[in-house]
């Protein structure tokens, strides 16, 4: 069993939040046994869309290392925190099916409970178009003017700084995020 860190944004969690939220998140690891970090952080927006003010974030790590991460945004944190949740159930099964594909095994306990989890057959999207373009130098400003330009929510270009391909794009803050990727 492990215990989830909750962390609040302009919310001041009560004890019945927390332990809503734990025993909700206490779940997960029913599904995903080696979980060794779970953060839970709970915020509230002054976003224009009342239905979109609550939002509940989880991210999980496992021993291995991976890590899952779901968002949610409603207008109650309840109802923000069960559907972050549930999103979280199906990541974990979209990943231990991935795991295992290929391997003729039979439905796993995690498969046959886990609400709303699609047998194999009917696996979840699929690449449907390749797209393939040239990629300019350009430093992380310019690259930011294209993709305005272009009205695009993320730009990717080749960065002689970093000498990497990097990706900027629009958070939902109206800021922007630099990617820098790295081959591990």
């Amino acid at each position: 069993m492990f215990t989830p860190t909750i962390k609040a944004k302009n919310l001041e969690i009560n004890d019945f939040l927390r332990n809503y939220v734990e025993k909700k998140v206490g779940r997960l690891d029913r599904y995903l046994t080696d979980i060794a970090e779970c953060r839970v952080e709970l915020a509230v927006t002054n976003a224009k869309n009342a239905k979109h003010r609550q939002i509940a974030q989880i991210t999980v790590r496992s021993s291995s290392g991976t890590i899952l991460r779901a968002e949610e945004r409603s207008a109650d944190m309840l109802a923000s925190v069960d559907a972050v949740t549930d999103k979280m159930y199906r990541q974990i099964a979209r990943f231990k099916g991935k795991r295992h594909r290929g391997r003729g095994r039979a439905q796993t306990a995690m498969e046959r409970e886990l609400p709303g989890t699609m047998p194999e057959e009917e696996q979840g999207p699929a690449i449907v178009r390749v797209k393939r373009f040239k990629v300019t130098s350009m430093i992380p400003e310019d690259a930011i003017e294209h993709m305005e330009l272009l009205g695009h929510d993320f730009f990717v270009f080749y960065n002689p700084d970093s000498e990497n391909i990097d990706i900027v794009y629009r958070r939902q803050d109206g800021n922007y995020g630099l990617l820098e990727p790295q081959l591990t």
